[in-house]
């Protein structure tokens, strides 16, 4: 079951009992004047039983179907739906055509649609005519529902288009809540996405938002545009919610200031057994910094093969005002013991001279202070800092990343095939935590050794070898002749393959034919540690219908990828992501302080889409695309 997700749980029977105390069901009656029943529908505390005993009492058709409409909601309070389900089919026909009750008729059988059938249905049942005049309680829970439905059925758009409506029902601290939430789903939204949305009239405030979002996505880089369009929008849209008071990861965007260096410095390991790694990064910033043609800015690069310390304090010596690196992760770790070391020292220092600025006191311990910094690896721990930045092509992230892709495609009950190994297992557990953020269907994990034992591990993860076994038995007890096919198990609907590109063709093959002629073969994806070195069109055949993700540059066959190849024919994928990781993390460096403020800020580097969490790790959304036809396709 998918977790149910409500961005509007604050919008409780408490509040809607304050929105509209002891409301009731009113409708015209022949004369024009409005008969009010006293019972109210906004809740059903009592049980169903007590509601169907009152109905067959009641001796007006409108207090009769009120307390049916009860008994059906609080059938579904005890999760009944089968029962509720019957109650409001039998009513249907004989319903009171008042407004107020044909709602309620609609938004309980939605409720039950959402547990009983699919998303979709109940977004269709759950459709109120404009013409209807129906109390605040009603559009408000009305409002709600459909933003968790649209929520559900992953349609941000909607979701938002339902919350910006809901927020107008609401007294303002709920409101406010409802305002944030809009704020956060708008986020991962690519600003393409939001444009097209940015000129519907119909709906001023949810337009509203959209407009924002597309502003702070586009200009959040350039602080001076994003001040010139945020004034145009607000003058735009003085009543708005957001208009008298920002977001606040966007009011602090506004008032982050720019890392801008003249003398950046490289801290790579340019000798030794890493030099190859290292050099393809090398020729990514190196890239990156030709194509700016930016005479004022100097890059130098210090090799950190023998002593990474030293390269740091040779960087600084030299005037670096930001530093790339170093890439290694037990070099990241020997230059936090000594910033902390540098740190208590001019602390000690401060405190020694009475100060409470550290920084004062730094020339009078020959420390000089830290400088702000991108490293190319992540580490396990690591105390946040605003001026330090970690960019890895982590394989943990991009599993993690490929848990939210299958989600988006509409997975619920996901198979793993992970290599039994440390990275295949840590990759797997990546995407395990992942997928518990999303849903609460459990994620199965079949770890493979290679050999023969592949083979088995693939019909043990398909049920294949379960069901040999059950037609071996039938055939000890009936007899050989007894012809059956084996079956593999249906409860499945995608299997993600974490393997070296060795693995990958055998893998895939052995998952093709452990399918049986009586199951749908579900979709299977993998990621870029298992993309196959220059395929030809046989392996690419072989892979067919296989879906993978990698950086959106290597799904490319540009002018720049093609001179590349010319220029280092015999660099590798990795090498190639590498080179790629150096453009973008020389391009990130004007942009680090806005994306760490504004973290639905992404921008679109070779390597994915980059974001920056709050504790300073570059996030990546990578590109997907698939095997079809003897070939790469980017989706």
């Amino acid at each position: 079951m998918l977790k149910s997700l409500n961005t509007t749980k604050f919008v409780s029977v408490a509040i809607l009992s304050v929105i509209l105390a002891g409301c009731g069901v009113s409708s015209p009656n022949s004369t024009g004047t409005t008969t009010t029943v006293a019972t109210s529908l906004a809740a059903a505390p009592l049980a169903a039983n007590v509601y169907l005993a009152q109905a067959a009492n009641s001796k007006e058709a409108q207090q009769r179907d009120t307390n049916l409409l009860l008994a059906a909601h609080a059938y579904i309070n005890a999760n009944d739906y089968a029962a509720a389900q019957k109650l409001l089919k039998s009513i249907q026909p004989s319903l009171t055509q008042s407004p107020t009750l044909l709602a309620e008729h609609k938004y309980l059988t939605a409720r039950v649609l959402e547990h009983t059938s699919t998303y979709s249905d109940a977004l269709k049942i759950l459709n109120y005519p404009s013409n209807w005049s129906l109390p605040s309680w009603q559009m408000t829970a009305y409002h709600q529902f459909k933003a968790h439905l649209y929520q559900l059925n992953k349609q941000p758009i909607e979701q938002v288009r339902e919350l910006s409506l809901l927020a107008t029902y609401l007294p303002p601290a709920q409101a406010s809540e409802v305002n944030n939430t809009i704020w956060l789903v708008l986020q991962p939204m690519h600003e393409q996405t939001l444009k097209a949305f940015t000129q519907e009239a119909k709906n001023p405030v949810f337009t509203g938002w959209l407009q924002l979002a597309y502003i702070a996505k586009h200009y959040a880089v350039d602080p001076s545009q994003l001040v010139r369009y945020l004034g145009e929008w607000q003058k735009q849209n003085p009543y708005h919610p957001a208009a008298a008071k920002l977001p606040a990861d966007l009011d602090r965007a506004l008032n982050a200031k720019p890392f801008t260096p003249k003398n950046i410095a490289v801290l790579l390991p340019l000798t030794g057994s890493r030099a190859n790694a290292a050099n393809a990064i090398r020729q990514g910033i190196l890239a990156s910094y030709m194509a700016k043609q930016n005479d004022h800015v100097a890059v130098n690069f210090f090799d950190t093969a023998d002593d990474a310390a030293r390269a740091y304090q040779q960087a600084v010596a030299a005037g670096a005002e930001f530093i790339i690196g170093p890439l290694l992760p037990t070099e990241i770790e020997q230059l936090q013991v000594m910033n902390a070391t540098n740190a208590a020292t001019i602390n000690a220092a401060a405190n020694a001279a009475n100060t409470t600025n550290p920084e004062k006191i730094a020339n009078t311990v020959a420390i000089a202070p830290p400088v702000p910094q991108l490293f190319l690896n992540q580490v396990d721990k690591f105390t946040p800092d605003p001026t330090k930045f970690y960019f890895a092509l982590s394989p943990a992230q991009e599993a993690a990343d490929a848990a939210e892709h299958l989600y988006q495609d509409g997975v619920t009950k996901p198979l793993l095939l992970a290599s039994n190994d440390a990275l295949g297992k840590r990759m797997a557990e990546s995407f395990i935590q992942a997928w518990k953020k999303k849903s609460d269907n459990a994620v199965e994990v079949y770890y493979y050794d290679g050999g023969d034992q592949m083979k088995t591990t693939v019909q043990d993860a398909l049920g294949v070898r379960e069901s040999q076994a059950r037609i071996a038995r039938i055939k000890e007890l009936v007899g050989s002749s007894v012809q059956a096919d084996f079956r593999s198990r249906q409860d499945i609907d995608a299997i993600y393959m974490i393997s070296t590109p060795q693995d990958l063709t055998l893998l895939k093959a052995f998952i093709d034919v452990n399918f049986s002629v009586f199951t749908q073969p579900v979709p299977l994806y993998t990621s870029s540690r298992s993309r196959v070195e220059n395929e030809s069109t046989q392996t690419a055949q072989d892979l067919n219908n296989l879906t993978l993700s990698d950086a959106p540059w290597l799904m490319q066959n540009g002018e720049e990828n093609l001179m590349v190849k010319t220029l280092f024919p015999s660099w590798n994928n990795n090498q190639k992501r590498l080179f790629v990781m150096g453009y973008d993390a020389m391009d990130l460096i004007g942009r680090l302080a806005q994306m760490r403020s504004f973290t639905g800020y992404q921008y679109n580097g070779r390597s994915g889409a980059l974001s920056v969490s709050p504790d300073g790790i570059v996030n990546r959304q990578l590109s997907w695309g698939r095997y079809q036809r003897g070939s790469f396709r980017q989706l």
